[in-house]
Order: C-alpha cells, then structure tokens, then sequence
C-alpha cells in the first residue's frame, strides 16, 4: 500500500471580518505604543493627543473584537485570521489596562 500524499482542494475562503479584525487589532496596538512612546521622549507629560490616541485605540478593539466574534459564526472559513484577531485586540486591551494601572498608581 503505497499511498502518495497528494493535495486537498477546498473552497474555504478566510473570513473577511476576521481580517478586518486582525488589521484593527494590529492598528489598536501601534497606536498605543507611539503614545507610550512619544510620551516617554517627551519626558513623561502626556497631551491631549495622546489621550484621543487611546480613545481611537479603544474605538479600534471595540469593533476589531466585535468583528472577531462575528466571524466566529460564519461557516466554510478558515479561522486563521478570527482567532488571531480576537486575541491581538485583547492583548491591546491589556496594554491599555496595564497603562491605566500604572497610570493611576505609580507616582
């Protein structure tokens, strides 16, 4: 029994939102890591700026994590890009919440 291993043809697709999902989750991430950053270069004094920074970075985990649960439902797709999605969006929720923290108690 001599069985070649040959190819699976599917017409699987990868879910759209999944990718919108995981762009937004890419996005929310390096937006609050410029604001840390410009933050840290301008000696610890945050602006305005950098607070509608985070703002627009919540806005983008908000609709980056909605997508990814939306996408979870969808049949016949590959669910690369959903997963991977959720989780970046809630690893940048997590940078927000530990910014939050250190914000609020460490001197």
């Amino acid at each position: 029994m001599n069985r070649t291993k040959g190819y699976i043809f599917t017409n699987k697709e990868h879910s759209l939102y999944g990718i919108m999902a995981t762009i937004l989750g890419v996005l929310s991430c390096a937006t609050l890591g410029s604001a840390v950053y410009l933050s840290y270069l301008n000696g610890g004094e945050s602006s305005a700026r950098y607070g509608t920074a985070a703002l627009l970075a919540v806005i983008f985990m908000l609709v980056g994590v909605s997508l990814g649960v939306w996408s979870t439902t969808e049949k016949e797709k590959f669910k690369l890009f959903t997963v991977l999605g959720i989780m970046i969006n809630v690893l940048a929720f997590g940078m927000l919440s530990l910014i939050l923290f250190a914000g609020a108690y460490v001197d």
